[in-house]
Formats: structure tokens, sequence, C-alpha cells
């Protein structure tokens, strides 16, 4: 008997699918395109490692985001056309399922929902001049009409989230372009000031990969709207590896300009941006802009999760639930310190897809499909790598934490290893023969 996460969800036929330029690529784009990813990347690295060793570790991270914890997910999405936590039952099991990556997923994007909420509030209130905070009516108001209106559009379906990227992205794209246009010309002058090239190049790799390792495993959501391996592989390549370089880079150079040009001290995005004049005043008021994509996406996988894991309420009834509590983690100021908790929490997808990877290639390249009860080669091989994926927020001496990255990079290859020997060892129980036939009869 399959449980009702797995017996509820019908495949998306063909019918419903679209071309990787109308989803995966402008969506996946637009998660770059977030202030939150671009506005220190140059902190820790720039200043260790320079503009050149930077820019090529930001071409090693966008291939290694795309090939380990994209294609793999995006592959299954589309061949099944089942979302990422009935595909998931495969790993960790049809009672396993619920937990890893089901329910961690959706609350795991609620609080992403919350951070959005709160940062884009914070930005719009001051591209206004307000100092107005948490707890404060203008700032309840703007929050809340912020996270309910974008979680509608979320609850709707990726066909609306990427209508919204797709238009959305040019804003924040050509904020970035301005302030490479104003600083780049000091860029190739600049030398790091305490240079230890291997921690700055594989700190960057780290801020890339663990920035995107949730949404890599979500992948399999976006290639269950995707129509064949071609759209998969463009929707990645364009939206994640180029993306990266040019949300990554282009602040980089920025960064780096305005240390030679204007003798900027610190690495924050922002002070590169102050050199353009009158462009600043409305920086911030872009910077709230550069959010709408990215909550509209983290509030599309929230309702696919809550949704999903939940039957029987609703889509658009559990993303909005997600959205009132992402409101009011904002607009409580609780939002503020959510970030290094689901930092922690996010270094939990590293193992999670190196152990889909590990079971992808086991089964052949295919979904072998629900696995019975608890896959435990899947969940000893997520908490192999999940303790290898903490390692840099444990107490442990400041000299070491530098070498122990990328830590998600590391944590997914465990998970990888770890699943491989298990399920070799046995450990990895018998799949449902006939899905189909299976579900016919939990109906």
């Amino acid at each position: 008997m399959l449980p009702g996460y797995i017996s509820n969800t019908p495949p998306n036929p063909q019918a419903n699918r679209a071309p990787w330029y109308k989803n995966t690529a402008p969506t996946y784009g637009g998660i770059f395109l977030w202030i939150v990813f671009y506005r220190e990347i140059a902190g820790g690295t720039l200043d260790l490692a320079g503009v050149g060793l930077c820019l090529l570790a930001l071409v090693v991270a966008g291939i290694i985001s795309y090939a380990l914890f994209y294609r793999i997910p995006a592959m299954l999405g589309m061949q099944t056309g089942y979302p990422l936590y009935v595909v998931g039952s495969s790993t960790f099991g049809t009672q396993g399922g619920y937990l890893m990556p089901g329910l961690l997923m959706g609350l795991l994007q609620v609080g992403w929902m919350s951070v959005n909420t709160f940062v884009a509030t914070t930005f719009v209130l001051t591209a206004f001049g307000s100092k107005a905070g948490p707890g404060t009516l203008p700032f309840a108001l703007i929050a809340a009409a912020w996270a309910l209106g974008l979680g509608y559009v979320g609850a709707k379906g990726i066909q609306y989230v990427s209508r919204f990227a797709l238009y959305l992205n040019f804003v924040p794209l050509l904020m970035i372009l301005v302030v490479f246009l104003k600083n780049v010309g000091g860029a190739s002058q600049y030398e790091p000031t305490h240079p230890s090239p291997y921690i700055g190049f594989m700190l960057l790799v780290q801020i890339v990969v663990g920035f995107f390792a949730t949404a890599g495993a979500a992948g399999v959501d976006f290639g269950m709207n995707n129509r064949d391996a071609r759209d998969v592989r463009w929707g990645g390549w364009i939206g994640i590896f180029l993306a990266v370089l040019i949300a990554g880079g282009l602040p980089l150079l920025s960064v780096a300009g305005a240390h030679v040009l204007y003798g900027v001290k610190d690495f924050q995005f922002d002070s590169a941006i102050a050199q353009t004049g009158s462009f600043a005043k409305i920086a911030f008021f872009m910077f709230a802009i550069a959010s709408v994509a990215p909550m509209c996406f983290s509030s599309f996988i929230a309702g696919n999760s809550l949704a999903t894991m939940i039957s029987g309420v609703p889509r658009i009834t559990s993303t909005m639930a997600g959205a009132v509590v992402a409101a009011i983690l904002a607009i409580t100021g609780a939002a503020a310190n959510l970030i290094n908790l689901f930092t922690i929490i996010g270094a939990s997808f590293g193992p999670i897809c190196g152990a889909m990877a590990a079971d992808y290639w086991l089964s052949g390249k295919k979904w072998a499909g629900p696995r019975e009860g608890i896959n435990f080669a899947g969940y000893l091989a997520w908490a192999a790598g999940f303790v290898v994926g903490i390692l840099p927020f444990l107490p442990i001496s400041a000299e070491t934490k530098p070498y122990l990255q990328p830590a998600a990079v590391y944590s997914f290859i465990v998970g990888f290893v770890v699943y491989a020997v298990l399920a070799k060892a046995g450990l990895q129980p018998k799949p449902v023969t006939d899905i189909t036939t299976a579900k016919s009869r939990a109906a």
C-alpha cells in the first residue's frame, strides 16, 4: 500500500510541459540574480585569491552545480513527470520520504520565504527614506503584501513563476551592469590584500554550491516541466552555469575596480554601487525587485512540498499558509536570524543530491520507483554527508575551518559513496514492482 503523497500524485503529462527558456532557465537565473547571492560574494574570496582565480572558481562552481547537483534530479523529473518528493521515495523509501526530502524541503523554503520578505521589505523602506523596522505598521503592511502576493504567484505554478522571472530578471541584471561599467576600469589592477589563493578559491566554490544546493535538488520539479533531455541540458547551462558567471563575476569585478579607482576598503557590493552617483539612490528599490523571482521560486517549491506531503490539502491553501508563516517571521524580525540556521539545514541537501545520484546510477540511469518502507542506505548516506556538511559550523579551530571547504561538495561525495556501498551491501529495500498498479490499489 502506497502512502497518499505518492498514490495521490499524478505524473505531469507532456502536454503541460514547455521549452527550457520558458521555465527552467529564467527561474534559475532569477535565483542567482537575487542580491543575497552576490552582495557579499567578494568577502573572504577576492581579498585572498584575486580576480583571475575568483573567476576560475566561478567556472568550476558553475560546472559542479550543474553536473552534480542539478542534472540528475532534473533528468529524473523529466523522465518520470513526478516531483522531488515522489522521486525521492526511491532513495529514502515510501515511509522515509515523508521527512527526507519531503517536509524538510518545504520547511526550508518557507524559511527562505521569510528571509526574502524581511530583506525585500527592508530595501523598499530604505529606498523611500524610511527607517521603519520590524514590528512597525509600515514594515508589517509591506511584508504582508510581499509574502502573500508573491506566495500566490508561486502557488499558481511554474509557468507563472517563470513569467515573473523572465521579465524581472532584467532589472537586477541592468543594475549589475551599470555598477560594473562604473567600476570595471580598475579591476585589472587589483591585487589581493591578504593573498591565500587556495582558501579564497575553495571558499568561493563553497559559496556558490552551498547557495545552490537546495535549488539543485529541486531540479526534479523543474525537470518534470521539461519536454526532453535537451530542455534539461540547456535550461541548466543557461540558467545555472551562465547565471553564476554573470551574477557572480560582474559584482566581483565591480568590487575589485572600486578598490582601485575609489579607494573602497570593504568587500560589500553596496560600496561599489555607491560609486554610481545618482543611480545609488534607487539601488535599494532595485534590490527588492531582484528578490521577486527567488521569492516566487521558494513559494513554488514550498507549495510542491507541502501539497505533496500533506495530501488532501489544496496546493494553494498549503502555499498560502506557508506565506502567512513567512510574513509573521519577517514582521517580528525573527527572519533576520534565520539565515545561519537555514544555511546549516541547507547543508543537508549535498548528501541528498549525492545519494540520489548514486541511486540513479545503480538503477541504470533511471528511476527505480518507490522503495518499500525506509531506505536505510539513503538515510545513513545523508547522515554521514550532513556531518561533513556542517563541519565548518562546529566549534573547531579557526585555522582548520577554511580547509574544510567546499563542504557542500564534500558532503555530496560522501553521500554518493556511502549510499553506493550500503546499497551494494543489501541495505537498499526492493522497489514496488509496478507503481501504476500499486497506485490504483492504494486509491
